[in-house]
C-alpha cells in the first residue's frame, strides 16, 4: 500500500471501504439477478414478450438515469458539505433532492403516458403487432411507477452519500423479493401475460420508496431529511445539486438515448436479434457488476474528500479503487464466459438468437476486462470534483459519432448485424477511456473545487 502523506489523515479506513463497497456489490447483484430472473419468466410468455419488456425497459433505463443523476448531484452535494463538516447544510441538501425528484418525476410520468403511441410507433420503429401488443400493455402499467423509482433513488443516493450503504441494500433486497414473487404468482400461478411482469414492478417499487422514505426521515444518521417536511424549493440549494445533476444527466440520457435510437436499428434484424440483444443486455450487467458498484464507491469517497479539500486522497482512492474494479472485472467476466452455455440454455429462444448471446458475451467480455474502468468508473472522480460539464461533452460527442454512426455502419452497411452494433458501443467505451484517462493525468479536475459550496 502507497505510504500515506504525513500531514494527512485517511477519510476512509479500508474497514470503511469494504462496510461501504459490499453492500453496494449485494445491492447490484440483486438488481441484475431479479433482471435475468424477469427475462427467464417472461420468456415462458414467448420470444415476443421477452422483445416487448426489452424495448419499454430500455425507455425506463434511460428515465432512471436522468434520476439517478439528479441523485447523484444530490449525492456529491452532500458528500462535500459533510467532508466541510456542515452537516445542517447537507440535510437541506438531502431535502431539495428528494423534493425535486418527487416533483419531476411526476412530470415526466405525465408526459410518458402523452407520448406512448409516439414512442411505440416512431422510436421503436416496425415491430411485429404481437411484440407492439406486448410493449403497450407493459408500457402502460410500468409508467406508473416512475415516481416510486426515483424517489428510492434519491433516498438511497442519501444514504451512500455518508457511507451507509447497508441500508439501500436491504431495502432493494426486499422490493426484489416482492417482485421475483409477485412474477411468480402472475406469470405461473394465474398465467398472465407481460402484465404478470409488469404489476410485481410496480407494487415493490412503491414499497421501496416510502420504505427509504420513512428511514430518511429518522434522525440517527447524520445526513437525514428534516422534519416538518419541506414542501418549499430553496434556489440556492437546489442549483449546486443541479450544476452537477443536469449535466450528468445529459450525459447518461444521451447515452441511453443513443441505445434507444440503435434500436430501431436491431429491430429491422428480426425478433431473433431483438431477442439476442436483450438477452445480452441483461446478462452483460453480471459482467459488469463490480464495476457499477464500486464505482458508486469513488463517487462517495471522492466527493468527502473534495469537501475536505484533500486532493492528494482523491487520487490515492481512485487508484485503489480502479485496481480492485479491474480485479473484480477480470473474475466477473470469466466466471460468465465459463457458465455461458449453461445461462443461455435456461432462456427459451430459437438456435439463432442463442448462438448470436453467445458470441455477444464473449466479446463483451473481453472488452468489459480491458476498457470497463477508464470509461465508466473514473469519470466518478471528476464528477466528484465538480468536472461534470467535461464528461458530459466528452460522452456526447462519443455517444454520436461511434456508438451511434459506427453501429449503421458496421451493423447495417458491413452486415454484422446486432454484434456490429455491440462493437461500435465497444469502441466507443475505448474512445472515452483515453479522454477521461489524459483529463484525469493532467490534473484539471482540481481547478474544479468545492469552494463554490
Amino acid at each position: 500500500m502507497k505510504a500515506k502523506p504525513a500531514d494527512e489523515t485517511y477519510l476512509f479506513s479500508n474497514q470503511d471501504l469494504k462496510r461501504l463497497i459490499l453492500p453496494l456489490l449485494v445491492e447490484q447483484l440483486l438488481a441484475i439477478t431479479v433482471g435475468m430472473a424477469d427475462s427467464i419468466m417472461v420468456s415462458s410468455v414467448g420470444e415476443a414478450a421477452v422483445s416487448g419488456v426489452s424495448l419499454v425497459d430500455t425507455i425506463f433505463v434511460l428515465l432512471i438515469n436522468i434520476f439517478t443523476a439528479l441523485a447523484t448531484g444530490g449525492a456529491v452535494v452532500c458528500g462535500q458539505y459533510l467532508g466541510k463538516k456542515r452537516p445542517e447544510q447537507a440535510c437541506q441538501a438531502a431535502d431539495q433532492l428528494v423534493l425535486a425528484t418527487g416533483i419531476l418525476s411526476i412530470l415526466v410520468m405525465g408526459l410518458m403516458y402523452v407520448l406512448r403511441t409516439f414512442i411505440l410507433n416512431v422510436v421503436f420503429g416496425h415491430i411485429e403487432p404481437d411484440v407492439w401488443n406486448n410493449c403497450n400493455i407493459y408500457f402502460l402499467i410500468v409508467s406508473a411507477s416512475i415516481p416510486f423509482i426515483s424517489i428510492y433513488n434519491a433516498g438511497a443516493a442519501i444514504f451512500r452519500a455518508q457511507g451507509d450503504s447497508k441500508t439501500p441494500m436491504k431495502i432493494s433486497l426486499l422490493m426484489n423479493v416482492i417482485n421475483i414473487i409477485g412474477n411468480g404468482i402472475l406469470l405461473y400461478g394465474f398465467h398472465f401475460g407481460v402484465e404478470g411482469a409488469a404489476i410485481p414492478t410496480l407494487i415493490s417499487r412503491m414499497f421501496a420508496a416510502v420504505v427509504i422514505l420513512a428511514r430518511a426521515y429518522k434522525t440517527d444518521h447524520v445526513l437525514h431529511l428534516t422534519r416538518p417536511v419541506v414542501w418549499k424549493l430553496h434556489w440556492p440549494t437546489l442549483k449546486k445539486i443541479l450544476r452537477i445533476g443536469v449535466p450528468n444527466g445529459l450525459e447518461n440520457s444521451m447515452f441511453q438515448l443513443g441505445k434507444i435510437l440503435v434500436l430501431s436499428l436491431v429491430t429491422q434484424f428480426g425478433t431473433a436479434a431483438i431477442a439476442a440483444n436483450a438477452v445480452s443486455n441483461t446478462i452483460a450487467v453480471f459482467q459488469t457488476l463490480p464495476g457499477m458498484a464500486m464505482g458508486n464507491a469513488i463517487l462517495t469517497v471522492c466527493a468527502q474528500c473534495v469537501g475536505a479539500n484533500q486532493y492528494g486522497q482523491v487520487r490515492y482512492y481512485t487508484k485503489k479503487l480502479i485496481k480492485l474494479i479491474y480485479a473484480g472485472l477480470v473474475f466477473s467476466c470469466i466466471a460468465v464466459i465459463l457458465v455461458l452455455p449453461l445461462i443461455l440454455n435456461v432462456y427459451s429462444l430459437s438456435p439463432e438468437a442463442t448462438e448470436t448471446a453467445e458470441k455477444i458475451l464473449v466479446y463483451h467480455g473481453i472488452c468489459t476486462m480491458l476498457i470497463w474502468p477508464l470509461s465508466f468508473s473514473l469519470p466518478n472522480t471528476l464528477r466528484a470534483s465538480n468536472d461534470v460539464t467535461f464528461c458530459m461533452v466528452l460522452s456526447i460527442f462519443s455517444m454520436w459519432i461511434f456508438r451511434i454512426g459506427l453501429s449503421y455502419v458496421l451493423g447495417q452497411v458491413l452486415g454484422l448485424g446486432v454484434f456490429g452494433v455491440w462493437v461500435a458501443m465497444t469502441i466507443d467505451w475505448a474512445v472515452r477511456a483515453v479522454c477521461f484517462l489524459v483529463r484525469y493525468l493532467r490534473g484539471n479536475w482540481q481547478k474544479k473545487t468545492a469552494a463554490e459550496l
